[in-house]
């Protein structure tokens, strides 16, 4: 038998050791490869559940189409707003601009019309447009067509502000913030929901007075717009709960308005000062009639630069205000100069100072 050398049969031996065992180290068939998601993509189920990808924050945004300043005052509630809104419609309602007075670059934007379409607003070179989401398939779907990411929201009611604002969240990069903000409603909304739980409710009517080439009419909301949902959570009784079975305001008689003899009548106003509105109706023969009227139960629903009845950021004033006219005996306390100052100042870090001199001054309806 030949012997092999040590040496060989050393070197033989490391060579075994060596070699890779590729069978212990072989994936299974099955496995997916790992995908890592760059730290600067952003993802967001916006209010249609649709999901939109981002390759980073946005750095240039528009927000466009009708109802605009109530997406341009919730996206405004984000101190980040100012430096990436490039571009917007209209902000205002009637005169009031409130963007214009809280904005430092606002003269650096691009006002857009209300009726821009895609190519205009390709113009400005955003990478994010913000919408209605009503407005998905007019207005939405050209700009998405030509490889612009639209992001749609509401902010229509209570549970869509909060769904809404976490949206702003993701959009801003700030979370942080829309639980604040989202936090600050909620406490609102339950404190006073929990102060009218056991008081009786009182028969409430709202109504919205227009004079729209010069034909005075009256109308009231459907039961899932925002206007009614606060009557209940300030613990009233919309008496005109079966009128309005469709999705805008409802035009009604005075007839009827006689016919509900509601405890309480709210009359909003938003092309005219409300108190001038309600101070004509008092002077009615016709409305003097009406048991409200006689026991000086007919309000004005206040406003400062825009009304509070709406599905604005001020919407929480508004339903303040109404539980205190509601029930006064449970909010003897309620001071709303106090209460606006707070919400200027927390939800949009406006000082003192700037709250009296540019907010107080436009207060209308019946406020102290």
């Amino acid at each position: 038998m030949r012997r092999i050398p040590p040496l060989a049969l050393f070197l033989a031996l490391l060579l075994t050791a060596c070699a890779p065992h590729v069978t212990d180290t072989s994936l299974p068939a099955t496995a997916a490869p790992v995908t890592e998601v760059p730290d600067s993509i952003v993802i967001i189920t916006d209010a249609l559940g649709r999901t939109v990808t981002l390759p980073a924050l946005p750095q240039r945004i528009v927000i466009t189409g009708k109802a605009l300043f109530m997406i341009a005052d919730a996206a405004y509630l984000f101190p980040e707003a100012s430096g990436r809104i490039v571009g917007l419609g209209n902000a205002g309602q009637g005169t009031s601009n409130f963007i214009s007075l809280i904005d430092p670059n606002f003269a650096d934007k691009v006002i857009l019309e209300s009726d821009a379409g895609a190519e205009q607003i390709a113009a400005l070179q955003p990478d994010l447009v913000i919408l209605k989401s009503y407005l998905a398939e007019t207005v939405g779907a050209p700009i998405e067509a030509i490889g612009i990411p639209v992001v749609y929201v509401d902010f229509e009611t209570p549970e869509q502000y909060a769904r809404d604002l976490a949206i702003f969240g993701k959009v801003f990069g700030n979370e942080a913030r829309a639980a604040e903000l989202t936090a600050f409603y909620q406490g609102k909304m339950d404190s006073i929901q929990q102060t009218v739980s056991a008081a009786p409710k009182p028969r409430v009517l709202l109504l919205n007075y227009n004079d729209r080439d010069g034909n005075v009419a009256f109308n009231v909301p459907p039961m899932g717009w925002i206007q009614t949902q606060m009557v209940e959570m300030a613990g009233g009784d919309p008496v005109w709960a079966d009128a309005n079975p469709v999705n805008g305001w409802a035009q009604v008689t005075l007839e009827q308005i006689a016919a509900w003899d509601a405890d309480q009548v709210f009359v909003i106003a938003y092309s005219q000062n409300p108190s001038d509105v309600v101070a004509g109706l008092q002077a009615d023969p016709n409305w003097q009639t009406l048991r409200a009227v006689q026991e000086g139960q007919l309000y004005a629903f206040p406003a400062d630069l825009y009304s509070w009845d709406q599905p604005d950021p001020r919407w929480i004033l508004g339903l303040t205000w109404l539980a205190g006219r509601l029930h006064p005996d449970l909010f003897a306390d309620l001071d709303l100069v106090v209460e606006a100052q707070t919400f200027y100042t927390t939800l949009y870090g406006l000082d003192t100072v700037f709250f009296q001199q540019n907010i107080l001054p436009t207060f209308k309806g019946d406020l102290p």
